[in-house]
């Protein structure tokens, strides 16, 4: 049994259990930040919310990214790409129709918002058949070539002037271009309260709310329930992906991931798995997309660089592949303390240490600390340009982990083939035996 198995069999609840800990322990770190930095009720809950709903969308992407690579060995590097089109298509089909004189310069075919997520998905899954076609039969590292290849192509369709407007069953309906596109549909937390019927119901939870936030506490209350919702579409991917490991669909992906040359000998079509699991994980990966940008507002092409993708990769690198658990941990992690942590840390680190300017460039902060082992003005300059540093920091961590734990934190735990424990069976067989489980 793997060190990560026995710690996670140790905390009650097991998964779960480890994934609600990992939570708590980063929720209570950003309200100790809070308190330090002096934020008020409004103040904590807006950073909770913000936190969450990054948690949220990291969370989701490893685990479509874990179904690509973790479960079937493809290496898609195009992850941010999928993302675009299914927001592209979502907003297209749900948008309003264009009116003359309106904010918004294109307007869309003006279905429900479901229909457009549903078509966004549809969207990105048939980008990622095209793409698989002709690059799974190649190696991985052309898969790579092609995937990232593919997403900038996609970003430079909708940098185009050709697509920024155009007819579409006769409506104006178009992308926008380098201006970028509009969200000017249906608030999605309306639209999904509403589906249930509980919309006046969130209403009245919004009004409930002025007791400790008296001013204006819908866009606080938006924020945290949305977040809360992105935990649920998190849980939904765990249990289709969980269900899907244990599937027969899913140990023929594990088995291609192993060794495709076997797998095929078998007799499995292994390239229309492969095409399959391709299609499924672009589709959640076009979804995720859709709930990261929907409540935005706008969205343009160049926020799809390539560099989400990495992203995406660093989460699921931290967590470890092949590990559904491990994704969310990854995720959770990435967003708390590399993407959202080192800007709360320089704040809490300026309000503890006394007030001072920063210098301009590397020389000036570096001098004192050579000459007068004066260490504070590196340290205030450093602090200054923590936004560039956040790369660093990521390749720096991305650096260790490849050499102390290149598995990620919870990556080649031992996982099932059968869809049952056989656990309980198995050890009442070898005391029957009176032998020993020398596994």
């Amino acid at each position: 049994m793997s060190v990560a198995d026995r710690f996670t069999e140790r905390i009650p609840g097991g998964d779960a259990g480890l994934i609600v800990l990992l939570l708590a322990v980063l929720y209570l770190a950003y309200i100790v930040s809070g308190v330090i930095l002096g934020f008020s009720l409004r103040g904590q809950l807006n950073s909770l919310a913000v936190l969450t709903f990054f948690i949220g969308v990291f969370a989701m992407l490893s685990l479509a990214l874990n179904l690509h690579w973790g479960y079937t060995g493809l290496f898609n590097i195009g992850i941010v790409g999928f993302m675009a089109v299914g927001i592209y298509v979502m907003a297209l089909v749900s948008k309003p129709i264009y009116q003359p004189g309106s904010a918004a310069q294109v307007g869309g075919l003006g279905l429900p918002l479901i229909v457009g997520i549903i078509a966004g998905m549809v969207a990105a899954a048939l980008l990622g058949l095209v793409v698989a076609l002709p690059a799974l039969r190649l190696r991985a590292d052309y898969l790579a070539i092609v995937t990232i290849a593919m997403s900038e192509i996609v970003r430079f369709t909708f940098l185009s002037s050709q697509f920024q407007q155009f007819q579409l069953f006769g409506r104006r309906v178009g992308f926008g271009g380098g201006s970028g596109v509009i969200l000017n549909f249906q608030d999605p937390l309306e639209a999904f309260f509403s589906a249930f019927g509980l919309w006046d119901a969130y209403l009245g939870l919004v009004e409930a709310s002025t007791a400790i936030i008296p001013t204006n506490p819908k866009p606080v209350v938006d924020g945290l329930v949305y977040g809360g919702v992105l935990l649920v579409f998190v849980a939904g991917y765990f249990w289709l992906l969980k269900r899907t490991g244990e599937s027969p669909f899913g140990r023929v992906l594990k088995a291609i991931r192993e060794d495709e040359d076997v797998a095929n000998s078998l007799g499995k079509d292994t390239n229309g798995f492969k095409i399959k699991s391709f299609m499924l994980g672009c589709a959640l990966m076009g979804l995720a997309g859709i709930l990261w940008f929907m409540t935005q507002g706008a969205v343009t092409p160049n926020t799809f660089r390539p560099r989400i993708t990495f992203f995406v990769w660093i989460a699921l690198i931290i967590g470890g592949a092949g590990s559904n658990t491990g994704s969310i941990v990854g995720g959770a992690m990435f967003a708390a303390l590399l993407y959202q942590g080192p800007r709360y840390l320089k704040n809490v680190i300026e309000e503890i240490l006394p007030s001072a300017d920063a210098p301009s460039s590397f020389g000036p902060a570096i001098s004192p600390l050579i000459s007068q082992a004066d260490p504070l003005p590196f340290v205030f300059y450093t602090l200054d340009s923590v936004r560039q540093l956040q790369l660093v920091i990521m390749g720096v961590v991305l650096i260790w982990l490849m050499h102390n734990r290149p598995e990620g934190l919870l990556g080649h735990r031992k996982e099932t083939a059968a869809s049952i424990d056989l656990t309980a069976r198995r050890g009442r067989a070898v005391a029957a035996d009176g032998g020993e489980d020398d596994e």
